[in-house]
């Protein structure tokens, strides 16, 4: 049983940090040792059985610190098993369909071996910062459309497929 999780996350408003919470409030619960940690402060990946990463995504492009963080740990990620996640569409289409990742994290996926991508909807709201996400919530196109649901069972298939595993694997 692989038991200790880093979920890495990129973002700027914190709806992405939020979303990496509840991925390691759930792999808590299905029994592993798992924390939530901003991608710019991990520092070493090692101590870790396996790794989530995170980033929301703007213009067409995962969070800036995901970016960093994927090619900074590169070498030390490909060892471990590894899952993306990207947090966006301003509207109900996430949990609708399968949203692929966009053509960067599509490569360091390949790179590096990651087991799964999945986008889950974004969340923009009054307060947000930033020039464009002022202007997205001022024009009416701002709103929560993270689905937790789907972001739980996620989770927790997460948390399945590495209770299974050796540890050392």
């Amino acid at each position: 049983m692989l038991s200790k999780v880093l979920v890495a996350y990129g973002t700027t408003n914190g709806s992405t940090a939020r979303i990496a919470e509840t991925i390691t409030e759930v792999l808590r619960k299905e029994g592993m040792s798992a924390e939530a940690i901003p991608a710019r402060s991990v520092t070493n990946v090692e101590p870790y059985d396996a790794v989530v990463v995170g980033g929301g995504l703007y213009a067409g492009h995962w969070h800036r610190d995901a970016r960093r963080f994927v090619r900074r740990h590169g070498r030390a990620l490909a060892g471990h098993p590894l899952w993306f996640f990207s947090s966006g569409p301003l509207d109900a289409t996430a949990p609708e369909r399968d949203i692929p990742p966009v053509p960067g994290v599509q490569r360091a996926m390949a790179r590096l071996g990651a087991r799964e991508h999945i986008t889950f909807g974004g969340c923009l709201v009054e307060g947000a910062t930033g020039f464009m996400a002022r202007k997205i919530v001022s024009s009416g196109r701002g709103g929560d459309f993270r689905d937790f649901g789907q972001i739980e069972a996620w989770a927790t298939r997460i948390g399945t497929e590495l209770a299974a595993e050796p540890r050392g694997s």
